[in-house]
């Protein structure tokens, strides 16, 4: 295989973002001749976290790894087998002792793939460098494999610029997740990197960032507490980036975005 085609979806936003997936994902892999797929999951229960039941139900299509970010430890029942988790990715710059790894080795015939998880700092919170943390692994991810695929969530596009230009040419693609809303900076930078500083979600259309509209505005207006849910009856936004990369150098070929239900 000289060429590989991965599938980088954007955060799933509770029951609505699985049933979508449930029913369309089989078809969308076929269309475009995907041999990899990762999810940031972070928001798969309820909007708030990961479980063991989602994990297997979104195994069951044919899903290969998971990613995530600040929710991923919201489910308190997750602690209890969190490092049992074996297709999940946490963010690399957590401290030490978090359950969990921030990167995984996956196979896909004969090929390994690395999967990475990282997370920025700006409006954040007081997570460990996400520059010094990746550049502590990289060495020994690159001596396991050449495709090397970054989900790092983050909310500041210019954090997430930083991380794409220093990681440009060692790592095969950096994309950004946590803000729901897909950008359209997608590009190959200068020495083969893939790059796009957000790539959405997967959630309800018509909502804001997949929650309903009313708490939230609520909130801005009056800046009191509001508690978020996720509408149940609204189309499903669908996005997510294909990404071709040579099997050998590990440099990305094309990068493109997948919009489905826009309007």
């Amino acid at each position: 295989m000289q060429k590989i085609n991965i599938l980088c979806i954007g955060d799933i936003i509770g029951s609505p973002g699985r049933a979508f997936l449930n029913d369309n994902l089989a078809t969308i892999k076929k269309e475009h001749n995907i041999h990899f797929t990762v999810v940031n999951v972070e928001n798969s229960a309820g909007g708030f976290g990961f479980t063991r039941k989602i994990e297997a139900e979104l195994k069951a299509l044919n899903i290969n790894a998971f990613t995530s970010g600040n929710h991923i430890f919201q489910q308190k029942e997750i602690m209890g087998y969190f490092d049992e988790l074996n297709s999940l990715v946490r963010p690399l710059n957590y401290p030490e002792d978090v359950p969990g790894k921030g990167y995984r080795i996956f196979r896909v015939n004969d090929l390994k793939i690395a999967v990475v998880n990282s997370i920025g700092r700006v409006f954040m919170g007081d997570f460990d460098c996400p520059f010094r943390a990746i550049k502590k692994v990289l060495a020994d991810i690159q001596k396991e494999t050449p495709i090397i695929l970054v989900d790092f969530h983050a909310e500041a596009t210019s954090e997430k610029n930083a991380f794409g230009w220093f990681l440009d040419g060692k790592v095969s693609l950096v994309y950004g997740t946590h803000t729901h809303v897909m950008t359209a900076d997608d590009r190959i930078l200068n020495k083969g990197t893939a790059y796009i500083s957000d790539v959405g979600m997967v959630g309800p259309k018509d909502g804001i960032i997949g929650m309903k509209k009313e708490p939230i505005i609520h909130k801005f207006l009056t800046q009191l507490p509001s508690k978020f849910e996720i509408p149940k009856d609204q189309e499903t936004l669908f996005n997510a980036i294909k990404c071709s990369i040579d099997t050998k150098s590990g440099k990305a070929i094309s990068i493109e975005k997948i919009i489905i239900g826009q309007n």
